[in-house]
């Protein structure tokens, strides 16, 4: 059999060809290799082929999988429009946090609260949490921020209450609950001047919105379903198929087609980022990007590669559709809350934020929450993809060693 006749034979197996077409693909293949490329100059495929007559395979087999997603309109519909939803609906329903109970920072001695009884302190609490604190300029900085709703010190006989402006309902909630604390306090002077009086102002609006963990977290949990999901069930598809086995006989490299595959579930996670940012920079939503918020396309870039680590070694490890299917969900569910995705991890128990931070996903909605919405830049950003990088090479390290070409 010539050169000629064996190249389009190899190409055949490859594009999934199965019986005795098999044997014989393999066998050309093998022929192809042994001939050291002589003679092929005019087959596209072969690799021992000119560089100017051979096909780009990253490219090729790049654009065949970006097709074949975008012909399958399920696929569309549950990684694309199905988080925008939930991203929608989240952003509506906590667009204005009515949260009653806040978070009061103490400097100094308050004399008002410092002689409240027991049962006053009760009182109190069940409204409000009272934290002393030494440092006006580091408090003043966290309400800011939105670790504290308010601050609270006294100077003479005046209390003098510093709030933010973002959240109108605890900013009114501190308002009246200081309010009656200085009545309990001035009713033993009834008919004399007040002896306390409040003195409330508003501080500059930097406190976290919603909307500013929302959009990174839900982006995240997308990005993580759409990786862990489509690598892992693609593995255990092309193995079980035996597509992998021909694929490991023909002229394309394992690199080429994990750079392919790559280079797909990128390009899915950036337009998931687009249409995030696209959606919450509404007016509606309100998500005001800082100056380095394009850091947060390398954080994708490198949370992508951290995830789709994760879905190769289950891919790896399991036989079938449904058990990668499962596995997959076993972890991307737990890891998504865990890692501050639908909701903030501020108020978390200390053992949940423990756990997050063995969970990339929470670098990358954290990492992403910093440069889009709290002014965080390289300093941030860099340590974040580096650990991300990290994980990579030691979970594919550890894929390495389950990967199989065929199911034995």
């Amino acid at each position: 059999m010539s050169i000629e006749e064996t190249t389009p034979r190899t190409a055949g197996t490859t594009a999934g060809e199965s019986g005795g077409t098999d044997m014989q693909g393999a066998a050309a293949a093998d022929a192809g290799r042994k001939d050291g490329g002589k003679g092929t100059e005019s087959a596209p495929g072969a690799r021992g082929g000119s560089g100017k007559d051979r096909l780009n395979p990253v490219r090729e087999l790049s654009r065949t999988m970006i097709l074949s997603v975008l012909r399958d309109k399920g696929t569309i519909f549950f990684l694309l429009i199905f988080p925008i939803l939930f991203l929608l609906l989240f952003g509506t329903l906590f667009k204005s946090d009515g949260t009653a109970h806040i978070k009061v920072a103490q400097v100094g001695p308050v004399k008002v609260l410092d002689s409240l009884t027991a049962g006053q302190r009760g009182q109190l609490a069940k409204a409000a949490t009272v934290t002393k604190v030494s440092n006006e300029k580091s408090a003043l900085a966290k309400v800011r921020k939105g670790d504290y709703d308010a601050l609270v010190e006294q100077h003479g006989g005046t209390v003098v209450l510093r709030y933010s402006a973002a959240d109108s309902v605890k900013g009114a909630s501190a308002r009246a609950t200081l309010n009656a604390v200085l009545e309990q306090a001035n009713l033993a002077a009834t008919g004399t001047p007040p002896t306390y009086t409040l003195e409330a102002s508003q501080v500059e609006d930097e406190s976290v919105k919603p909307i500013q963990y929302l959009t990174p977290g839900l982006m995240g949990w997308a990005i993580a379903s759409s990786a862990v999901f489509s690598t892992a069930l693609t593995l255990v598809t092309l193995r079980r198929k035996k597509i992998l086995q021909r694929m490991r006989l023909s002229p394309i490299r394992a690199w080429e087609v994990v750079a392919a595959r790559i280079s797909m579930t990128m390009l899915m996670a950036l337009t998931q980022t687009a249409l995030f940012l696209a959606v919450a920079t509404l007016p509606y939503f309100g998500l005001r990007l800082t100056g380095d918020w394009w850091l947060v396309i390398p954080l994708v870039m490198c949370g992508t590669l951290a995830l789709m680590s994760l879905g190769l070694l289950i891919g790896s490890l399991t036989r079938t559709e449904e058990s990668a299917g499962g596995l997959a969900q076993l972890l991307v569910l737990p890891m998504s809350f865990l890692s501050g995705s639908f909701f903030s991890l501020d108020n978390a128990p200390g053992w949940v934020q423990a756990v997050s931070y063995m969970m990339p996903l929470r670098y990358l909605v954290k990492g992403s929450e910093a440069v889009l919405s709290r002014g965080g830049g390289l300093s941030d950003a860099l340590p974040t993809m580096g650990g991300m990088l990290a994980f990579t090479a030691v979970v594919t390290a550890l894929t390495l060693r389950f990967f199989r070409w065929n199911e034995k």
